[in-house]
């Protein structure tokens, strides 16, 4: 499959699910989790981490612009990283807005842990002009995230290594 082939169903798409384990790494800070994204395309997303136990629970809510912390009722503020403002919350809301709009740069098919997958790199510059590309390893028998990366002027800040997505609507066939 072509890339406009495996990126139709994200832009399409009513909604999704997924899970991942997300890696942030930025000038020697390290922080990994596992995080749960409802992704609603221009509506609210909800990115709730289900590890590690000392933060499970903690979610953070995004609607439209606004964006917080929740926890058992409490809300906070939610922070952000690098000079584009990316917090490690919003990694798997990015790759998803990658996927739907952001300028396709490079296309391969290429093995990620022996799983045949189409990489793509996708441009999404910064609302600050930073360079923010974002690359997706799609697995090529059904065009499902394998694994996602963030760059921020050409530094790997954000991983994610996906567990588990599905579509609202099961799109993909």
């Amino acid at each position: 499959m072509t890339a406009a082939q495996l990126r139709r169903p994200y832009q399409e798409m009513s909604g999704c699910v997924m899970e991942a384990q997300v890696t942030c790494d930025q000038s020697g800070a390290e922080w990994t989790a596992e995080l749960r994204c409802e992704y609603i395309p221009d509506g609210d997303c909800t990115v709730e981490v289900l590890s590690p136990e000392s933060i499970a629970g903690v979610k953070a809510v995004f609607r439209g612009t606004e964006q917080s912390l929740e926890y058992e009722g409490a809300i906070l503020n939610a922070g952000t990283l690098g000079g584009e403002e990316i917090s490690p919350a919003v990694c798997l809301i990015r790759l998803m807005e990658a996927l739907r709009g952001g300028w396709l740069l490079e296309e391969n098919a290429e093995n990620w842990q022996d799983v045949p997958c189409l990489r793509l790199t996708v441009d999404q510059s910064g609302s600050r002009g930073g360079k923010i590309l974002s690359t997706l390893w799609l697995r090529a028998e059904d065009g499902t995230p394998l694994r996602g990366e963030i760059a921020v002027e050409d530094e790997i800040i954000l991983t994610a290594e996906f567990t588990s997505f599905e579509f609202y609507d099961k799109m993909i066939q």
